[in-house]
């Protein structure tokens, strides 16, 4: 049976362009996860992106480290990150290797497995907040460093990409990246679908204060 063009894998070379490029056209695309107890699915509804070395808000900024290394290798990998001692954040690794950029995910509507992500997110009070945010969505995808460097484009992996419906351009808002400060704060470099419940609040960066 011929696969649905909404069902249609991205290929290597979508995520093989500039990571500018690649951000909105995220929007819309479907998610899937597999897991041990089954897939789960989503929408990408919010999205940010981070340009390596010409960003300072990039982890790779500096250069390469070990928890960055994943950023410096093929385009179409994941990125996952520790943050705040608590969270997971996902993201996919973008432009020609040995070029770091990445699109950072924020927030999706799930559209199948609904019920193992509730159990991932047992706090969840409404379905539209299940992937609410990056830390929410890779909790209700079951997302830890252990998947850090999945190669989201080869069959039978945890992640696979599919064309998915992505929104008419009218539809596509940008602005500020959330809690980014200094030199990147105004990049206009978040971008999300107008209206859809799931996109998170804005934040503006906060500078943490010494004690």
């Amino acid at each position: 049976m011929p696969t649905s063009p909404e069902r249609t894998p991205l290929a290597r070379a979508f995520f093989d362009r500039p990571v500018l490029e690649i951000a909105p056209d995220l929007l819309g695309r479907t998610l899937v996860r597999a897991t041990t107890d089954g897939p789960i699915e989503l929408r990408l509804t919010e999205v940010e992106a981070y340009d390596g070395p010409n960003d300072p808000g990039s982890h790779a900024y500096r250069g390469r480290t070990d928890r960055n290394a994943v950023m410096f290798g093929p385009p179409g990998h994941a990125y996952v990150y520790f943050t705040y001692g608590m969270w997971h954040c996902l993201n996919l690794v973008c432009g020609p290797e040995g070029r770091p950029s990445g699109v950072l995910l924020r927030a999706g509507a799930v559209t199948a497995g609904a019920d193992l992500a509730r159990a991932h997110r047992p706090t969840s009070r409404k379905d539209s907040d299940l992937a609410q945010g990056p830390a929410r969505l890779a909790t209700a995808l079951s997302v830890d460093r252990a998947l850090n460097g999945a190669d989201a484009c080869a069959g039978g992996g945890p992640f696979r990409i599919l064309t998915g419906t992505p929104p008419a351009p009218a539809a596509v808002r940008s602005g500020p990246r959330t809690g980014v400060g200094g030199d990147g704060a105004d990049h206009p470099w978040r971008y999300w679908i107008d209206g859809d419940p799931t996109v998170s609040p804005y934040r503006a960066h906060t500078p943490r204060k010494r004690r």
